[in-house]
């Protein structure tokens, strides 16, 4: 985590905060303070522009179109693959799939790159942490197939057990599954390390990385991992679009999930030969103004000085985690050192639902429940958490109203 101070010299937080429409709203009579962006982030002025002009100006479909305006959406499509594969260091454009999101990704990864992988007494390794899409897809495919899903433990700190994970690799290990960061406790977990230890076994090593893309510098060829899913709307883009990266020898080598128009190169009543990648795993008609949108947030993103920025966001992170460390029966969960703006606690003697509810008559903005992260509240003894999770445009008076917020649920609750 970073300085609040250090940062705040290099970050002009209120020049943002325009660029952001819903920051100007007011919720229970005060100024909204939107801490649930790990569920999902609020969207620059560019965003909606972007979709605005496609549904104006060129509302067409892709990819078989002649007419002008077809061609005109399919070249807006398409060079938001070259701008996502560049975004994040892939090797190429036509490593990029566009999916309807990381969910989606990693069943599309399940059924398509593991599944003919796999057999009987094969395994797939996935850590506590995981949210719960990167870990329902990988058992059903281990029910299909006779394999086995195994847990890789976490640390009293939320972090991943790496000496746990070295026993686990074996022969049978061909699937390691983890997050880049925790949705829950913001744990960047050490991908380089899990790719070289899953790969001396012979283990491929998929990367949810929901979390990954808005709050840090992802580079996929460096992470050294085999395949790499986000969505958009995480990242400030739309929702229903996502990105799956993989190696470009693994999707080439990976059979269709979907059958449909758009994803073939010919079809005979009995049989059908299919597009190369990333056509192949595309059928019908795509989220064509999402995927406009998405570039429009990259591209937005990339005006900034994202260094800066996630130094910000992280100082918040350490104002906050220090602010709740001084309010008698708050827990805050997950002390690694390397973690996203992520947040994590418990109210003692309140319910964390009781806590947001509280935190809304404040304007505050959080998400109550267990994340979608069961295995991750039993490992901690708890059934659910608030979370509190920031971004770049988020500021120090929002954390004053996080804090006061749980003062008012200690309040009114008893506490």
């Amino acid at each position: 985590m970073g300085s609040s101070s250090v940062a705040a010299t290099s970050w002009d937080v209120g020049a943002v905060r325009r660029d952001f429409p819903m920051l100007e709203r007011v919720v229970r009579g005060r100024p909204i303070a939107y801490l649930d962006n790990a569920a999902t982030a609020l969207k620059p002025k560019a965003v909606g522009a972007a979709m605005g002009r496609y549904f104006d100006e060129y509302c067409a479909n892709v990819a078989r179109g002649v007419h002008t305006a077809s061609q005109e959406a399919t070249s807006a499509y398409e060079a938001v693959r070259d701008r996502v594969a560049g975004w994040i260091n892939a090797d190429g454009a036509d490593e990029i799939v566009f999916s309807a999101g990381t969910t989606a990704s990693l069943n599309l990864l399940a059924q398509s790159l593991a599944r003919p992988r796999l057999g009987a007494g094969d395994e797939i390794l996935v850590s506590e942490l995981e949210h719960h899409s990167n870990i329902v897809p990988w058992q059903l495919v281990a029910e299909a197939t006779g394999a086995r899903v195994r847990r890789i433990p976490v640390t009293d700190a939320g972090e991943l057990d790496l000496e746990a994970l070295e026993r686990l690799c074996s022969e049978r290990t061909k699937i390691v599954a983890v997050a880049h960061a925790s949705n829950v406790v913001g744990t960047i977990l050490p991908i380089e390390r899990i790719a070289a230890i899953a790969h001396r076994v012979g283990g491929l090593v998929v990367v949810d990385g929901a979390q990954g893309a808005p709050h840090l510098l992802v580079d996929v060829r460096g992470l050294g991992c085999d395949a790499y899913v986000f969505s958009g709307h995480k990242a400030f883009g739309p929702t229903g679009v996502g990105v799956l990266w993989a190696r470009r020898e693994l999707l080439q080598g990976m059979p269709p999930w979907q059958g449909g128009g758009g994803m073939i190169a010919s079809v005979e009543i009995e049989r059908s030969t299919y597009a190369p990648p990333p056509a192949r795993f595309e059928a019908g008609t795509p989220a064509i103004a999402e995927v406009i949108g998405l570039g429009a947030a990259i591209e937005y993103l990339e005006g900034w000085d994202r260094a800066a920025g996630l130094a910000y966001e992280d100082g918040l992170l350490a104002e906050a985690v220090a602010r709740l460390a001084e309010v008698a029966g708050v827990r805050c969960f997950g002390q690694s050192e390397r973690r996203v703006a992520v947040l994590a606690f418990t109210v003692d003697g309140v319910h964390p639902h009781d806590v947001g509810t509280a935190l809304d008559a404040e304007g505050v903005a959080v998400r109550a429940g267990h994340h979608c992260a069961q295995p991750l509240m039993k490992r901690f003894g708890v059934p659910a958490m608030v979370r509190a999770s920031f971004a770049p445009y988020n500021t120090s008076a929002d954390v004053d109203a996080l804090v006061r917020g749980v003062k008012r649920a200690q309040s009114v609750f008893g506490v």
